[in-house]
C-alpha cells in the first residue's frame, strides 16, 4: 500500500533517490540543494538506505566520485545547483561521453554575481550540450517520480540525466508526495547491470585516447542513443502509468486540442500558467499550454505536431542566452523552421532571479504577444 508524506521538493528528491535504491550517494552542500544530501546522510546512517555516501571536497569531486560508482557498476546519485553544476562541467562531459547513467537532481538557482539563491533556469540550460538528459518538473510529485523514471531511462540508453527544479518555489516548498510500496518501484526500477563495467576477472580499458579515425564514431553513438532516449521515455513513462497511474510524457498539453495559441513554458510556472489559461478561456480565448518536461533529447515530433494546429506560440522563458534570445525560444523556432506550416512564435523573458510569476504576468504577457513584433527580444517586467 502507497504512502503519502507532506515533504519539500528537496525531500521528494531524496526519498525518489532512496526508493529507487540508489547505491552511491556523493555529497556536496549548497544553498538550495543542501536537504537533498542530508536527508540521504540520514538514511545512509539509520540504514534505511544501502548505500556508500561520499563526503568530497567539491562539487567537481561529487560528480568524478559517481563515474567511479556508475563504472564499477553501482547506481550513482547526487545533487547540486548553480555555480556547483558550473563547477563540475569539465566531469559532465566526462560522465556522458563514458555512458554512465548517473542521475542528478539540480535545483535551478540564478547564476551571480550578483549573488542570488532565488530560481533561474540558466545553471541547467548551459549545460545543454555536455550530452546529459534534462528533465523539467512542475511539482514536487513529479521530482520524486522522476527520480526513478530518470534512473531507468538513463540505464536503458547509457546516458547520464539530470532531473531540474526551480529553487524555494519547490525546493522548499511542501506538498502532499505519494510513495507506492518498495516491491512495486523494484519491479518498475530493477537492479542496475551494466553490459561493461570494471571487472578484475573481465578487465577493460575506460576513457583511453582514441585516434581521430573512431572519435567521431563514438560521437555518432551518443546522438543515437540521444534519438532513442526519445522512444525509451515515452515507453518507461507509457510502464510507469501503467504501473502507478501518473503519467508526464515528453510534453504536457493542457488545453490544447481546440487552442488557436499556446503558451509554451518550462518548470513549475507552468502551474500558474495553467490558472492563467482557465481565466482566458472563461474570457473565452480559445488558449492551450503546452509544458516542456524532457528537454535534451529536444521533443522535436511533439512540439511540430503542436504547430501545425495553432495561429500562434508563446513562449515564456525563464532564462536568456546572451547575444541572442530565450533557450527554449530558440530551440523551438529552430525546430519548426523547415516545416511548411508553421505558426509566429513570440519569446518572452521573465522571471529571471526568482521574480514572481503570477497570473497577471502570465496574462499580460499573451496580451502583448497580440501586437508585438515577432523579431523583438521582448523582457516582461524590466524596470529600467
Amino acid at each position: 500500500m502507497s504512502t503519502v508524506k507532506v515533504i519539500s521538493g528537496n525531500h521528494a528528491a531524496s526519498y525518489g533517490a532512496r526508493d529507487s535504491r540508489s547505491e552511491v550517494i556523493a555529497a556536496y552542500p549548497i544553498t538550495p540543494q543542501t536537504q537533498v544530501v542530508e536527508l540521504l546522510s540520514e538514511f545512509c546512517a539509520d540504514g534505511t538506505l544501502d548505500a556508500k555516501f561520499i563526503k568530497v571536497e567539491s562539487e567537481h569531486s561529487a560528480m568524478a566520485a559517481c563515474i567511479g560508482a556508475s563504472a564499477a557498476g553501482a547506481r550513482a546519485y547526487t545533487a547540486t545547483s548553480a555555480h556547483g553544476l558550473a563547477l563540475m562541467h569539465e566531469m559532465l562531459h566526462w560522465a556522458a561521453n563514458g555512458r554512465h547513467p548517473v542521475v542528478m537532481a539540480n535545483i535551478n538557482r540564478a547564476m551571480g554575481p550578483p549573488w542570488s539563491i532565488w530560481t533561474d533556469q540558466n545553471d541547467s540550460l548551459a549545460q545543454r550540450d555536455t550530452g546529459w538528459l534534462q528533465f523539467y518538473c512542475e511539482s514536487n510529485q513529479e521530482v520524486y517520480d522522476t527520480t526513478m523514471i530518470a534512473f531507468k531511462i538513463c540505464e536503458k540508453v547509457l546516458l547520464p540525466g539530470m532531473l531540474v527544479m526551480d529553487a524555494f518555489i519547490l525546493s522548499h516548498t511542501y506538498e502532499p508526495v505519494e510513495m507506492p510500496d518498495q516491491e512495486l518501484i523494484d519491479e518498475f526500477l530493477p537492479p542496475f547491470d551494466p553490459p561493461y563495467k570494471m571487472d578484475l576477472d573481465d578487465p577493460h580499458a575506460f576513457g583511453a585516447l582514441t585516434t581521430p579515425e573512431w572519435y567521431m564514431e563514438l560521437r555518432y553513438l551518443i546522438q543515437e542513443a540521444h534519438e532513442k532516449a526519445l522512444k525509451t521515455t515515452r515507453e518507461v513513462d507509457a510502464e510507469f502509468t501503467k504501473t502507478f497511474g501518473r503519467s508526464y510524457g515528453v510534453v504536457e498539453f493542457y488545453q490544447c486540442e481546440d487552442a488557436d495559441e499556446v503558451v509554451v513554458i518550462a518548470g513549475s510556472t507552468a502551474s500558474t500558467a495553467k490558472d492563467a489559461v482557465d481565466i482566458m478561456r472563461k474570457e473565452g480565448r480559445k488558449i492551450g499550454l503546452a509544458r516542456l518536461k524532457l528537454f535534451r533529447p529536444f521533443p522535436n515530433d511533439e512540439i511540430r505536431n503542436l504547430a501545425s494546429k495553432v495561429n500562434k506560440l508563446i513562449v515564456i522563458d525563464r532564462n536568456i542566452s546572451f547575444g541572442n534570445q530565450g533557450i527554449f525560444f530558440n530551440e523551438i523556432k529552430a525546430s519548426l523552421y523547415n516545416e511548411k506550416n508553421r505558426p509566429p512564435v513570440y519569446g518572452f523573458i521573465a522571471g529571471l532571479g526568482g521574480r514572481d510569476m503570477r497570473i497577471k504576468d502570465i496574462t499580460g504577457i499573451v496580451e502583448q504577444a497580440d501586437t508585438c513584433d515577432i523579431e523583438e527580444i521582448l523582457w516582461w517586467g524590466v524596470k529600467l
